[in-house]
């Protein structure tokens, strides 16, 4: 299982939803990512998109502007 992390801060929808599924194309089914953004909307956005895709939160969490989430590639 491979972990990796993607710095989409100071993006606005829908790029960090596009880096996001360019860097999952990259990836083997269990790696992990850890996407980090600014924009408040990825909290809705990318959920929304691993569930059409099949793939796996396991984690959002917001800190003073920052929002992360953590995914699992299925």
């Amino acid at each position: 299982m491979n972990q990796e992390t993607l710095n989409a801060r100071r993006l606005l929808c829908p790029l960090p939803v596009i880096r996001t599924q360019d860097k999952v194309k990259t990836l083997q089914s269990g790696d992990v990512l850890t996407v980090e953004c600014t924009d408040p909307g990825v909290m809705q956005d990318i959920p929304a998109w691993c569930r059409i895709n099949g793939h796996k939160v396991l984690e959002t969490r917001a800190d003073n502007g920052e929002y992360v989430i953590v995914l699992q590639v299925i």
